[in-house]
């Protein structure tokens, strides 16, 4: 196995894996978002043509009853990927108020949106009559351009693809480029330049590969030079779809930080969630269900279940203020900052008195007024997550006995209090 070999499979599986991330997006996501769907199908699109590209792949598929079978398969799912990433252009530039003058990139989007499809059916059925009539398929090719380099039929069949796919790089390139200069976010200006950057190989790998088919049709070359030839652009292809698989990932590798922080916001307020919904399973949407359970409900935005994880959390710590007396609260405050360092007191201290109030509750206490809580720490949702994660670490390290001397401590004074008022 050859070093280009090796390459397809790594691209292949690149592309791929790109295309696997991109899917819950474009499955689950809004139904109008055309952009996602664009853009996955693209995705899903080169990767199976790049498959077919690789060496195991491609032999099987050329020493088929159908010989050379994997060419067709290839620009087949080439051009439908093509077909795709032209509606993911069209989606962004091609929306436009009708009011006042349109810019130029909008108005060349919107007739791309004119010819796309068209051009796309028409070039599919050319290719397959020109595959099944002229191309010379007496024999399974490795190397379909360098085993067919001075046959006319093959170099009409390439050069009809090859006119798609040079027509698309060079529309890609063009509106990359116009977005690159005008992006305001340096991650999504590099994506954009690595995007226009791969589709200006397309464009010279197109350009290069169809002079070289017409100029063997009038001086055929040496099996050396083709092979050499084709390996070589084929290498270039490799690193177009480098550059464009991770300049498409570039813009949405932003949000891997806030769904990490997200994932590890969630496994940190599992334990307090989960044990404050068992006290009040009427409460949650959903009744509470083990964290990799949780984790794997997939129709839930990690966002929204955090948010209402900490909504939950909040409701409840409300619902437990009708269990405990007033007192509680100095007497979890005095425990936390006897157990705890400076800045980990308020969140233990809140910790204490969710423990001691769920304590208070299970030991049959009767409901009364509210009692005194903690002040809110936090002046947005960010800040009452952050919050919250702190109050569940902290929680983890509450023993349920100091909890139980914590309330019995507070319900002592609560007591002393009303004997001295009486």
């Amino acid at each position: 196995m050859t070093p280009l070999d090796v390459a397809g499979y790594l691209i292949a599986g690149l592309m791929t894996a790109v295309a696997v991330w991109r899917m819950p997006a474009a499955l689950w996501g809004d139904e109008e978002d055309r952009r996602r769907r664009a853009l996955w199908g693209c995705y899903a699109g080169f990767a199976a043509a790049l498959w077919t590209k690789t060496r195991a792949v491609r032999i099987g598929l050329n020493d088929s009853p159908v010989t050379d079978l994997s060419v067709l398969i290839k620009h087949y799912t080439a051009t439908v990927a093509i077909l795709a990433i032209l509606s993911y252009i069209v989606a962004i530039y091609g929306q436009y108020a009708d009011a006042g003058a349109v810019p130029r990139h909008v108005r060349f989007a919107r007739k791309i949106q004119q010819i796309a499809a068209k051009a796309s059916v028409a070039t599919l059925v050319l290719l397959t009559v020109l595959f099944f009539t002229v191309v010379d398929r007496s024999t399974p090719s490795d190397r379909f351009v360098a085993d067919h380099a001075g046959q006319w039929g093959a170099t009409l069949y390439m050069s009809v693809f090859y006119l798609y796919l040079g027509a698309a790089s060079a529309v890609c390139a063009y509106q990359w480029a116009l977005a690159t200069a005008s992006a305001g976010r340096r991650h999504l200006r590099v994506g954009l330049a690595m995007m226009t950057f791969a589709m200006f190989i397309g464009v010279g790998y197109t350009v290069s590969r169809t002079l070289f088919l017409w100029v063997s049709v009038v001086d055929p070359p040496g099996e050396a030079f083709a092979l050499r030839f084709d390996e070589i652009t084929e290498a270039s292809q490799v690193v177009l779809f480098a550059f464009f698989a991770i300049g498409a990932s570039v813009p949405a590798c932003r949000n891997l930080g806030r769904r990490a922080t997200l994932w590890r916001a969630q496994v940190k307020l599992h334990a307090l969630w989960y044990e404050l919904m068992t006290a009040f399973p009427d409460q949650p949407f959903d009744p509470p269900a083990p964290l990799l359970r949780e984790l794997t409900r997939f129709g839930t935005p990690a966002d929204l279940r955090v948010d209402r994880w900490a909504a939950d959390i909040a409701d409840a710590v409300e619902k437990l203020r009708h269990y405990v007396p007033d007192a509680l609260l100095p007497a979890a405050e005095a425990a936390a900052a006897d157990g705890g360092t400076t800045r980990e007191t308020g969140p233990l201290a809140d910790a204490y008195w969710i423990k001691a109030a769920l304590a208070a509750r299970s030991a049959g206490a009767p409901a009364g007024d509210a009692a005194a809580v903690g002040t809110q720490h936090a002046t947005d949702q960010d800040g009452e997550v952050a919050w919250l994660v702190r109050v569940a670490a902290a929680y983890r390290t509450v023993e349920p006995e100091r909890a139980r001397q914590v309330l019995a401590a507070s319900t002592a004074v609560q007591e002393q209090e009303q004997e001295q008022q009486a």
